[in-house]
């Protein structure tokens, strides 16, 4: 019976779930849906979309080395996906569908119709784990609930992975040819611009790339990440999540590689591993908080009963923090990083969301539109819950009285003002003292060139503990 593998953000070859079950099963097609308005839907990054695209045109390559044509096919939303998988299947004979499991309340959707529309003429959807380590509803609480504070799921995961260790699958065979001819592939998508080269060259396409990524990371710089993890000005992280957030990597490749830089241990032995393994494992708790609490895929609090905080509007600071013209050096910097590389230190995510939400008192659904329109590695279940967590509106959420300085986070986190003098090249001539808080040198003006603090930090700290003071009088 002829297959389809339908890839969706598992582009890659290597260890794919969807892909193994077809080739096991019979003559197999791939298939992947160009769909812009969807994708402008959910905010997808301009960049994102051209490495999805690129990432593309490498597993053409990689598949035809396995004989599996790949079929490009357009869906303007998803909303059309059922009927275009099902002219496809009629057109090509295609007895199931395999896909691997998607979990944004969109992406459920989707799935359920396409599923609906097939089994109606007699086609078989199959979906399969494959971009988590276990699959959301398998890690519960003694009550039978979702875990919604995360050292308390990572727990049960290490528990799990000492009974039961995910394997990544045998390379795929090749299979006989068919007569059919992969489809040429798009290098660009209508209302998404093509981003600089110099961004593209920072974030090279494909398997190889992302695998000598995570082997040179693993070897070199796995047993001091916990570290270096938190110094932006350092190479001190894998930066793999833009290769994890479209499955060009999956996340059991991830762990058999640090597993075999620490002797096969994931919570002892080496920090850095077992700090790198936990990151994997926030990964997952965020995936299963967006299939366990689906109201956060629609832009609502975690936490309900801070829908009702009383965020400002205030559309000019708001500019200028996505801009970096706040005149807080470390939060211009990291918001810069971000509109040139579009990434962003994870360390730096969490200062900028702060100051967003607490600082600004701005409503954090603002900053989490703003990165993931900007970010090549943006992941629903990610950006939301770390902005949720900085604005104490989600699960595991940080205290609302818990408030970064981040004047502090940068003499502490970049105290030489290496990564200051990168992105912020009109501060270069300051000394590592001043160029924290430029505003601190006096005089009426500051330094040419560059804003005045858009806030006083410690007024602003008041403000926002007393907005979500009185959120907490009310809920009482």
């Amino acid at each position: 019976m002829r297959q389809l593998i339908w890839f969706r953000t598992d582009l890659r070859v290597q260890d794919n779930s969807a892909l193994h079950a077809a080739l096991a099963a019979g003559p197999t097609f791939a298939l992947y849906l160009i769909s812009p308005g969807q994708w402008q839907a959910h905010d997808d990054a301009p960049a994102k979309v051209d490495f999805w695209l690129r990432n593309l045109a490498e597993l053409a390559r990689a598949l035809q080395h396995l004989n599996v044509p790949l079929l490009i096919r357009h869906a303007e939303t998803w909303a059309e996906a059922p009927k275009v998988l099902r002219e496809l299947c009629h057109s090509f004979g295609i007895g199931a569908v395999q896909v691997n499991e998607e979990y944004g309340l969109n992406e459920t959707l989707r799935d359920r119709r396409v599923t609906d529309l097939l089994a109606a003429d007699g086609i078989a959807l199959r979906s399969h784990l494959d971009q988590l380590l276990f699959r959301p509803g398998s890690v519960l609480t003694q009550s039978g609930g979702y875990f919604q504070v995360y050292s308390q799921f990572r727990k049960v995961c290490y528990q799990r992975l000492h009974t039961a260790l995910p394997n990544c699958l045998p390379p795929p065979r090749p299979q006989a040819r068919l007569e059919v001819a992969s489809d040429l592939l798009p290098t660009s998508v209508d209302g998404f611009s093509t981003p600089p080269d110099s961004l593209r060259e920072r974030w090279p396409a494909g398997e190889a790339a992302a695998r000598e990524r995570l082997d040179a990371f693993s070897v070199e710089a796995l047993w001091c990440y916990e570290q270096r993890r938190d110094f932006p000005a350092q190479a001190g992280t894998s930066q793999l999540s833009p290769y994890l957030a479209a499955g060009v990597l999956s996340p059991r490749q991830c762990l058999h590689a640090a597993l075999r830089n620490n002797q096969g241990e994931f919570d002892s032995g080496d920090p850095g591993a077992v700090s790198w393994i936990n990151e994997l494992l926030w990964r997952e708790f965020y995936k299963h908080i967006l299939a366990g609490f689906p109201r956060v895929s629609q832009h609502r609090a975690f936490r309900q009963e801070t829908e009702a905080l009383a965020w400002r509007r205030a559309p000019r600071e708001l500019e200028a923090w996505q801009q970096g013209r706040t005149g807080i050096p470390i939060i211009d910097a990291a918001m810069r990083q971000l509109l040139a590389t579009g990434w962003m230190h994870n360390r730096l995510r969490m200062v900028v969301a702060m100051f967003l939400t607490k600082n600004l008192l701005i409503d954090w659904r603002e900053g989490e539109r703003w990165f993931m329109r900007h970010l090549i590695d943006g992941d629903l279940a990610a950006n939301n819950g770390g902005w949720q967590w900085s604005a104490s509106t989600g699960t595991d959420a940080a205290p609302y009285f818990r408030i970064f300085n981040p004047i502090n986070q940068s003499q502490k986190f970049d105290p030489d003002g290496r990564f200051l003098r990168h992105w912020l090249p009109e501060l270069a001539h300051l000394d590592s003292r001043a160029i924290h808080n430029p505003a601190g040198l006096g005089g009426l003006f500051g330094v040419a060139g560059y804003p005045p603090p858009l806030v006083d930090l410690a007024a602003s700290r008041e403000r926002a503990l007393a907005a979500f003071g009185n959120l907490s009088k009310r809920v009482v």
